[in-house]
């Protein structure tokens, strides 16, 4: 009776101990998709101002292109209320941006080189193009520390471009569809950051 009297206390210890580990595992893991949520914002941030630039048109301009039909059918197509976003779940809210992002990142690819052939500046193209590659890089690592796999999607198929109007048109319809991406990603990453406990800074 005395050895198993005695043994009480090492057993309280080991079990402390455990749930320390598993304590600290958590805060750890947690703290690390804090860090890349708020990178992700920094991103997103970045890239909406880009997207802004992928055309010189004022706001009149613009008005010309409102009534044109959408040609980018491949485009993400954003279509989420608010009540999608309070039922929202981490591995698969990531997912669905890193799809969304990988699928912006091969039309922005090929409007920069869509813009070089007919000799209009791509630079706006091109940096939008770097920082949606950050972005996904930045979720699948995110996913990858919830040993989730990155899913992969089909290449889309793009039309072959002409003109120097044909690609103005689809710099609009890009700018417009991307800065559509901005603002809903911007949402779900701030709930996420609710639903992962971020500190708020």
């Amino acid at each position: 009776m005395k050895l198993i009297h005695d043994s009480a206390p090492c057993l309280h210890l080991l079990l402390l101990a455990e749930l320390f580990v598993h304590s600290s595992s958590r805060t750890s893991h947690t703290s690390s998709l804090c860090s890349m949520l708020k990178l992700m914002m920094a991103q997103v941030d970045r890239l909406k101002n880009l997207s802004k630039s992928f055309h010189d048109l004022s706001d009149v301009e613009l008005l010309n292109f409102a009534d044109m039909e959408h040609r980018l059918h491949s485009l993400p197509h954003i279509h989420h209320t608010a009540t999608h976003l309070s039922s929202l779940k981490v591995n698969e809210s990531l997912s669905q941006l890193y799809v969304h992002a990988q699928a912006f990142k091969l039309h922005v690819d090929w409007l920069k080189t869509a813009k070089e052939n007919v000799s209009l500046s791509s630079h706006s193209a091109e940096g939008a193009g770097t920082h949606l590659l950050q972005l996904s890089n930045l979720l699948n690592s995110s996913l990858h520390q919830m040993s989730e796999e990155a899913p992969l999607s089909p290449p889309p198929s793009l039309p072959v471009t002409s003109t120097a109007f044909d690609v103005l048109r689809f710099s609009v319809e890009i700018s417009e569809r991307l800065q559509v991406f901005c603002d809903w990603s911007k949402r779900v990453l701030r709930q996420l950051q609710r639903l992962s406990h971020c500190p708020r800074h």
